[in-house]
């Protein structure tokens, strides 16, 4: 088998480069090793920058996303009894978010993917990176040659393993997790709410009108069997029902999971043939929302490199793909420190929580430090 690029992994990144590759008539094939209905269920964080908005939309991905995806003009930050928004409209007018789940944004790559023809390939348990110098897969007792490989396989995949030996690594692990919590309930706030507390920090989100997603800071060590629905709604309403007049619904509980924290980044993003791309690359605490929407913006750059690659020959972007995602990369990591460390209790002294509690003061009354918090919350603009 040979095809152009060969792609590891069918989350975000690996379906949106096919669909974008795939339009501009490349080639590609994907492999996946978990099976479509898992890929299509698994539910993770749904706040999408409008860079990432605008992207599918010009793809054309984007019918079913603009019809039931909920546009969120602002944020509330709440901590020492008071709620303070930062107005998304006011201070860059213009963008916001839109709240649409990445397990449905996968669905919709799926679906286009499949319409126009693209070699998507579950249940393939079995892959490995058969070489750099002759780039090709092998996978039950098949080998795929191409002429590029796409690493989109998440942290623990094997692309970036592959070429370890010529990354430099950058890391950074938090001494908490979080405990995700989806409930069939409707949310309790038109907005996200970002709680800090004595008791640790809390996250209410939403995935529908009836469906609400909620985030405990937790010990790291946490296991989901050690809250019972009865201690997560107690731990839940204590720390968001600090405002006079703000009651929680609550509801089923129908999923909870632990995320642990971390921040991770890997250089060069290519190596050779194989260029890595989202999770595989760099991973974020999820404070800030930046993960899904940092596979976005690697991907864009990837697949504009690409086809000039094929259009004209130039691999002056493709040389440039790393150094290009990188200033992206690295300007997420420092808004996704900022707000987990804004926002979080740390097991520190009094004079660090004066700092803590000095800073969520001058976020919420500076309009120079809410704006740069709007304008990373909802993406920078893409340098093309």
């Amino acid at each position: 088998m040979k095809t152009r690029v060969a792609i590891i992994g069918a989350g975000p990144a690996g379906l949106l480069l096919a669909h974008l590759l795939s339009a501009k008539g490349i080639d590609v094939v994907v492999l996946e090793r978990r099976s479509r209905e898992h890929c299509e269920s698994r539910v993770r964080a749904g706040v999408l920058e409008q860079g990432t908005v605008d992207t599918l939309v010009e793809a054309g991905l984007g019918e079913r996303m603009l019809a039931e995806g909920h546009v969120h003009h602002g944020i509330e930050l709440r901590f020492g009894g008071a709620g303070h928004r930062i107005a998304f409209e006011d201070l860059v007018p213009g963008r916001a978010i839109t709240v649409y789940g990445q397990q449905e944004v996968v669905k919709d790559l799926i679906a286009a993917n499949l319409a126009a023809g693209v070699d998507l390939r579950f249940d393939v348990d079995d892959v490995a990176i058969g070489g750099l110098d002759r780039p090709h897969l092998t996978f039950g007792g098949q080998r795929l040659d191409c002429d590029f490989i796409a690493g989109c396989d998440g942290f623990h995949g094997i692309s970036r393993a592959a070429v370890a030996a010529h990354l430099d690594v950058f890391e950074k692990t938090y001494p908490f997790a979080w405990l995700g919590v989806l409930a069939d309930v409707a949310p309790s706030a038109p907005e996200l709410i970002y709680a800090a507390s004595e008791r640790g920090f809390s996250l209410h989100s939403m995935r529908s009108d009836s469906v609400s997603r909620f985030y405990l800071q937790v010990p790291p060590d946490t296991r989901p069997e050690d809250w019972s629905e009865d201690a997560i709604w107690a731990e839940l309403k204590a720390r968001h029902e600090t405002v006079p007049g703000f009651t929680l619904a609550t509801g089923p509980i129908t999923q909870v999971d632990v995320a642990a924290m971390r921040s991770f980044v890997a250089e060069p993003m290519r190596v050779g043939p194989l260029l890595l791309a989202g999770d595989a690359a760099h991973i974020v605490p999820p404070t800030g929302a930046k993960g899904l929407n940092l596979a976005v913006a690697d991907v864009r750059v990837l697949a504009r490199a690409l086809g000039e690659h094929y259009r004209s020959g130039s691999d002056e972007l493709l040389d440039a793909y790393s150094a290009t995602c990188l200033r992206r990369v690295w300007r997420a990591q420092h808004f996704s420190w900022w707000m987990t460390t804004l926002l979080h209790r740390f097991e520190s002294d009094d004079y660090d929580r004066r700092l803590q509690r000095s800073h969520l003061d001058y976020v919420a009354r500076s309009r120079a430090q809410a704006t740069a918090l709007a304008e990373n919350y909802v993406g920078l603009p893409y340098d093309d």
